[in-house]
């Protein structure tokens, strides 16, 4: 099988839809049509069983796809590190994340990274509580994940690794606690604290927060306030004396970003950005 057979076939494949291999091939749905008819000619089986209605991998084309796909991901990998060993893509990136559980919730963009970069190590480091940009300003982080938008100066916000609902997080003795969810207009009557970098329409003005997220916690299960998080805070950090209370639907999630200083954008800072935008971010 010639590369492009290859592709047009794995392709086909994954969509089962002729239109859609064609648009992301960029060629014509008969060229698709053509290669797929040669290649079952040339092997005397038939590898896509098709009506007017559906296409579906046959019996021997499933077998064919699992391995031409093993086969083809190993050559991609190969040429992959070549070429970023030739471009001299390889070292340390080093990752601050303001929430470090990101680190799991996107492992399939980091994932990415790592099997595209073999030649860089990823290393993660947790950010500072209050100032998740702390360590991007001193240049001990390569890029951060963060929650968008940063419009702080001197500062370039990027791709998105994960996108989740809020929370809002009360004492079990708290008035909205039994809630099944509220809104953004709840906060309005009450003592709003931050954390982390939490942005509008969640962030209070004043901003109150604490030193350390502990410190939050036991201020918010002690009854003194309310604070947005992150949904995966319900099941990172749940507590009886907590309740986690999901805000309504179409309220805005929290977007987690790549971020990096304006003129720091290394190779291997794009190698990152790449892989968040080579596949879904959000789950």
């Amino acid at each position: 099988m010639e590369r492009r057979e290859i592709e047009i076939f794995l392709t086909l494949a994954e969509e089962l839809h002729f239109g859609r291999t064609a648009d992301r091939l960029l060629i014509s749905s008969s060229r698709v049509s053509q290669t797929i008819t040669a290649l079952e000619r040339r092997f005397g089986v038939t590898l896509f069983d098709r009506t007017s209605r559906r296409v579906e991998l046959s019996p021997v084309g499933a077998a064919l796809y699992a391995d031409v796909r093993a086969g083809h991901d190993r050559i991609e990998r190969g040429i992959t590190a070549a070429i970023a060993a030739g471009r001299g893509v390889v070292g340390t990136l080093t990752v601050g994340l303001e929430a470090p559980a990101v680190a799991e919730l996107a492992a399939p963009v980091f994932a990415r990274f790592r099997a595209s970069n073999p030649g860089i190590e990823l290393v993660f480091r947790e950010t500072g509580f209050t100032d998740p940009l702390d360590l991007l300003r001193t240049g001990e982080v390569d890029v951060a994940v963060t929650n968008a938008p940063v419009d702080e100066d001197g500062f370039q916000e990027g791709p998105a690794i994960y996108s989740e609902p809020m929370v809002l997080a009360v004492g079990r003795e708290h008035r909205l606690a039994d809630r099944e969810t509220v809104a953004v207009a709840d906060l309005a009557d009450e003592v709003v604290f931050r954390a982390g970098r939490r942005a509008a329409p969640y962030r209070a003005d004043p901003d109150r927060t604490a030193s350390t997220f502990l410190e939050l916690l036991t201020v918010i299960a002690a009854g003194d306030g309310v604070v947005p998080l992150a949904a995966h805070a319900g099941d990172y950090f749940a507590r009886p004396s907590l309740a986690m209370v999901p805000f309504e639907e179409g309220s805005p999630p929290v977007r987690w970003v790549l971020c990096w200083r304006r003129g720091h954008a290394t190779a291997r800072v794009a190698a990152l950005v790449a892989a968040a935008g080579a596949g879904p971010s959000a789950a």
